[in-house]
């Protein structure tokens, strides 16, 4: 397996940092049976009030992916391993139930220790639940009542079908909308 790490918008990266990253990602690398990944690509980026850390690795039956702005690169750097940890928690399951009666996984080496992870990445909770009233109205008017609100994204009814609609910032600024329609929940 090998380490590709790259810097992009002007940035590369320095030994400490290459170091840094193997380090860290080790960790996760290593809950895999080695021969089965053989590339981890990283590319770090450097902007004026953060830096941006994504990381791919593809694996059987999933491919893992983060992408984590802060403005520390090593802090990046740690949360992008906390969020690839909590992807491996979520797949885990899934894949030792779809291989349990073909005995040991082929995924997961035997000696991982998932209770060990789980110590060191802090695991998320839900903390808060709001309950409000849909409104039927237009993208344009649900972009507007979004930009009030101050959130980056708002969920309305369309006004012509009533379906519920998610309109959303992406990261380049502008807007995009997921639509829902009643055939994807038969």
């Amino acid at each position: 397996m090998r380490y590709e790490i790259i810097g992009k918008n002007g940035f590369t990266p320095t030994d400490a940092i290459k170091a840094y990253v193997e380090k860290k990602l080790n960790k996760v690398v290593q809950i895999f049976d080695a021969k089965l990944i053989e590339q981890v690509r990283v590319v770090l980026r450097v902007y004026k009030e953060y830096s941006k850390v994504e990381v791919t690795i593809p694996a059987p039956y999933i491919i893992l992916r983060s992408e984590v702005r802060d403005a520390d690169m090593y802090a990046a750097i740690d949360k992008s391993v906390d969020k690839l940890s909590q992807q491996i928690r979520k797949h885990k399951s899934k894949i030792r139930h779809h291989f349990e009666n073909r005995g040991q996984s082929p995924v997961f080496t035997p000696e991982f220790d998932l209770e060990a992870m789980d110590k060191e990445v802090r695991a998320r909770q839900l903390v808060k639940s709001k309950k409000f009233a849909i409104q039927p109205m237009s993208v344009d008017n649900a972009i507007a009542q979004m930009e009030l609100s101050g959130h980056d994204f708002f969920i309305f009814l369309d006004e012509k079908n009533h379906h519920p609609q998610i309109v959303y910032r992406r990261e380049d600024g502008d807007y995009a909308v997921i639509e829902t329609t009643p055939e994807l929940y038969k």
